[in-house]
């Protein structure tokens, strides 16, 4: 008992220590309202004079500001109210380049950029989203926190300065915070050792995104903030409340309404009759929604994918003018006397006050702005056309009034931080569901045939409790501005790592998903550089493509040499997964690692479809130093520059990764691997390739160590070694057989573990490749063994290979010569993978072989114009490889463009030579 009460002792002392600190930060920013403040080395007599001045600066700026890429659709005003300068400005923030060189005077770091080395983080991480801040307020996709501040601490030292070209909640600022902070470091690490400040610089297209990441970034809900946004929700809901009153039992009690359900209602294709949806699908005591149901008047049996939906005749008092509207009626109103719930159908009274709520004039703004065409929005244009008609009546009044009063408060940036963080939960998205687990779904305009009309105060007053719940971390002092990645006006080599989590394709249409935000905010996305796949905007995977490759040439402008990018991919594309490939590799990253990121919690596509990514992956890439790219230059077109490479490369990967006393292949290590980093490398830059895959392979087995497979430099292997002794077992790379070269590398690792025959391999060989790709032209498996791999046939000494895997798993056969009779008559017959040197030789000949089946394909496309439908892709890569040595681009071009396109887009070494042939040909 004394030591458990000696621990719950510890722990109310480290709660009020944690408490007291929080208080000491929540006075601080207190301090800063009413008391000096010092901003880029100029001291204010207030906060709210810093502000003063930095708007009018601000101002003063925006005529040139407009002429830059990605500058917000928005009146000036508009966007001066928005921000917060010189931290946060809703368009390009014109003092970012003074922030860097503020920070670079003003800022201790704790080693020198020379001293600066580190492997890429290669171990999964796993973070949940269960923190304050994933309830706070709502984004489209938000990678925790707390995962990007492993990465942070890996990757850089107190003092850095860290930016995120799309920056959407800004979460990679929070992270940057969070790393200064010991004690909330200490809920979820042990890992002090590179403790301090970060200075962080967010971005993003999106001016809802800016907000957001400000309100994460800047702002705390101290008391005081927390007071006056409470007496401004009492003071709407007295003035208000009247509109969300039901009455109760025989005495006509009055309620409030905490919400309603409502629901759509369809024609009958037989009698034409209307059908209440509600009434006839829905199962209310286990939200069971039934796929087929009657009609109520003809008793026909009918689906909802069949129905029209029955449309009613709207005013619209502010345009004058009439529409049409589909028709929703409430179903179920759930309320509250004395805090106990009830729920009822809608009677006379009911009704009675929706019409007298329709007949009240709004006198203060509301978005009256059109909806707009989109690949997603556009599923709304069937049944709305104006952005306000997305709420209902009673809550379209409260929101605007609160916009209004708003103006007047002392901390108006927490009021529409407020507002932004409850606007979903209070139109016709939000979704009813009987575990009262209704909500809006992410990423998607998807109003359902249930939507759920909520109370507007109880959603603030929810929505402000978790905003206070969120813990102040760090110095709040990271800057944020509105403008296109593509472009930026960061000064050359000024950062010192990027996390990124970019638009992969057409996962989510990020400017049209924020629309009902910015409508509200009156500023809106310039998506004209907006790197996404649309049909709409007519931005296909080429547009996309390029739109990438110029963010990405950007990021690696303004990151220093020797310093990493951390990127978070999630599509389950292999075509988008080449495109972020080739674009990170063509700004001149070199990719070291692909590790995956864990987020818990699955977005609804990731849900609800099965080729959806279940885990984000995280690509590691580092800016070569100039040192690296100078010695290469002068080494081009000979293979000391492949060399080079391999020898600055292998310094910058992983030594040793596993848990648990489990090893596990380092992939990046592997020749067939390394050989493609090298060519990458070579082929973006726009060198010959110095070394064909045979003569790499010799190459490197003579001057590098390897172990389990893997090259490492000599100063490498000793640590190696050391781990790998303590690990018991070693954990092979799990292969998917799609195509020639993975099933070669299938049958490597099979004849590894152990020297078989034919008839050993074939059954399992016939299992692994049944899901191999329509297109691809496989050999058969006898071609494969013998183009890759040696068999023994039982003449001369048996194989060193064979024999260690013989003496090991057979008691009779060990320690015989190699000679011995009854050793050669086992190992007879035996594929196994050769040593270097013949290795060599095979890949020679293999190459030959290839080359001679890819000029068939050139003679026969020659003689007609028709697309190659079956072919051997080693074959064409093999032919592209060749081509690009003799700088033949035309044939490169020409043969693409007789590939399939998804083909084609899904290779990325095909895809690789393809887009630079073209460059080289200035198509």
């Amino acid at each position: 008992m004394v030591i458990e009460f000696g621990s719950y002792c510890e722990k109310v002392i480290y709660r009020m220590a944690d408490k007291v600190e929080q208080l000491e930060m929540l006075n601080e920013n207190q301090k800063a309202q009413t008391g000096p403040v010092t901003c880029l080395g100029m001291t204010f007599e207030n906060d709210k004079a810093r502000r003063a001045y930095f708007t009018e600066e601000l101002r003063k700026k925006l005529p040139e500001l407009r002429k830059i890429e990605g500058f917000p659709i928005g009146e000036d005003e508009d966007i001066l109210a928005l921000s917060d300068p010189p931290y946060y400005t809703a368009c390009p923030n014109p003092w970012i380049n003074d922030f860097v060189a503020y920070w670079n005077l003003n800022t201790t770091k704790s080693s020198n950029s020379e001293e600066y080395h580190r492997e890429p983080l290669a171990k999964d991480i796993s973070e949940g989203k269960n923190d304050p801040v994933y309830t706070a307020h709502t984004y489209h996709t938000k990678v925790p926190h707390k995962a990007i501040m492993r990465y942070i601490l890996h990757y850089t030292e107190p003092g850095d300065i860290i930016f995120d070209g799309f920056s959407g909640s800004g979460m990679t600022g929070v992270a940057g915070n969070g790393c200064s902070d010991k004690d909330y470091l200490s809920t979820f690490t042990d890992d002090f050792h590179n403790i301090g400040d970060r200075l962080v610089i967010l971005n993003d297209l999106s001016p809802v995104s800016a907000h957001i990441s400000s309100g994460f970034n800047h702002l705390v809900f101290n008391d005081s903030v927390t007071n006056e946004l409470r007496s401004l929700i009492d003071e709407l809901e007295n003035k208000h409340n009247w509109m969300y009153q039901t009455l109760h039992g025989p005495n006509n009690d009055k309620g409030t309404i905490n919400y309603v359900i409502y629901s759509d209602v369809f024609i009958c294709p037989e009698c034409n009759n209307e059908i209440n949806f509600w009434d006839s699908a829905i199962n209310r005591e286990t939200g069971e929604v039934k796929e087929e149901f009657a009609c109520s008047n003809c008793g026909v049996k009918v689906m909802k994918k069949d129905l029209e939906k029955s449309l009613e005749v709207k005013y619209d008092k502010i345009n004058k003018v009439t529409y049409h509207q589909n028709k929703l009626v409430p179903v179920i109103i759930n309320y509250s006397i004395n805090g106990k719930r009830f729920e009822k159908v809608p009677d006379e009274h009911d009704f009675e006050l929706l019409s007298k709520i329709d007949d009240v004039d709004i006198d203060s703004f509301i978005p009256n702005n059109d909806l707009i065409p989109g690949d997603e929005i556009g599923r709304l244009l069937k049944h709305y056309s104006k952005v306000y008609q997305l709420c209902s009546r009673r809550n379209l009044i409260v929101l605007s009034d609160f916009l209004e009063h708003a103006k007047k408060l002392s901390y108006q940036r927490e009021a529409l931080f407020l507002f932004t963080s409850v606007l979903p939960n209070l139109t016709w998205l939000y979704r009813w569901r009987a575990n009262n687990k209704g909500g809006t779904t992410s990423g998607t305009y998807y109003i359902c045939s249930t939507p759920q009309d909520n109370n507007p105060f109880n959603q603030l007053r929810r929505k402000l409790t978790d905003l206070t719940k969120i813990r102040p971390i760090g110095k709040y002092q990271n800057v944020i501005g509105v403008q296109s990645t593509t472009k930026l006006q960061l000064n050359d080599s000024s950062v010192d790592y990027i996390f990124t989590d970019p638009p992969f394709g057409s996962n989510l249409m990020y400017s049209e998903l924020n629309y009902l935000w910015e409508s509200w905010l009156r500023i809106f996305t310039n998506n004209a550089s907006e790197a996404i796949v649309n049909n709409h905007q007519r931005k296909h995977n080429d547009e996309y493509k390029e739109l990438m490759f110029q963010c990405f040439n950007e990021m690696f402008r303004i990151l220093k040499p020797g310093k990493w990018m951390t990127v978070v991919f999630s599509n389950s594309k292999a075509s988008v997964w080449n495109v972020i490939r080739e674009s990170i590799e063509k700004a001149g990253f070199v990719i070291a690692n692909v590790s995956a990121l864990d987020k818990k919690q699955g977005s609804f596509k990731a849900v609800t479809t099965t080729t959806a990514v279940k885990q984000d992956l995280v690509i590691s890439a580092y800016k070569p130093t100039d040192e690296l790219r100078k010695r290469i230059s002068n080494n081009q077109n000979t293979e000391d520059s492949a060399w080079c490479f391999l020898q600055y490369h292998l310094a910058q990967l992983p030594v040793f990764t596993g848990q648990k006393g489990f090893a596990e292949i380092i992939v990046e290590r592997t020749p067939r691997i390394l050989f493609d980093r090298m060519v990458a490398y070579h082929v973006q830059n726009g060198y010959s390739v110095p070394l064909s895959s045979g003569e790499f392979q010799v190459g490197i087995e003579q001057r590098f160590p390897m172990r389990d497979g893997m090259a490492f430099l000599e100063s490498q292997v000793a640590e190696y070694d050391k781990k790998r002794i303590l690990a018991k077992e070693f954990t092979q790379l799990s292969l998917f057989v799609s195509d020639e070269n993975s099933a070669i590398e299938w049958l490597r690792q099979q004849l590894l573990k152990k020297p078989q025959t034919r008839q050993d391999l074939h059954p399992n060989f016939m299992k692994e490749i049944q899901h191999i790709a329509k297109h691809e032209l496989l050999p058969e498996l006898d071609e494969l063994l013998e183009q890759n791999f040696l068999k023994y046939d039982g003449e001369g000494e048996v194989p060193s290979q064979i024999h260690a895997y013989l003496s090991s798993d057979y008691k009779d056969l060990r320690n015989l010569s190699k000679n011995d009779p009854r050793l050669k008559e086992k190992a007879k017959d035996r594929w196994y993978v050769p040593d270097p040197n013949k290795q060599a030789d095979l890949e020679k000949l293999r190459e030959k072989s290839l080359l001679r089946e890819f000029n068939h394909y050139v003679e026969e496309l020659s003689n007609n114009k028709k697309k190659l439908k079956q072919f051997r892709t080693e074959a064409i890569r093999v032919g592209f490889h060749k081509a690009w040595t003799e700088k033949d681009y035309k044939t490169i071009v020409e043969i693409g463009n007789r590939l399939p396109e998804s083909i084609l887009q899904e290779d990325e070494k095909l895809l690789r030579y393809y887009d630079n042939a073209q460059t080289k040909l200035g198509l």
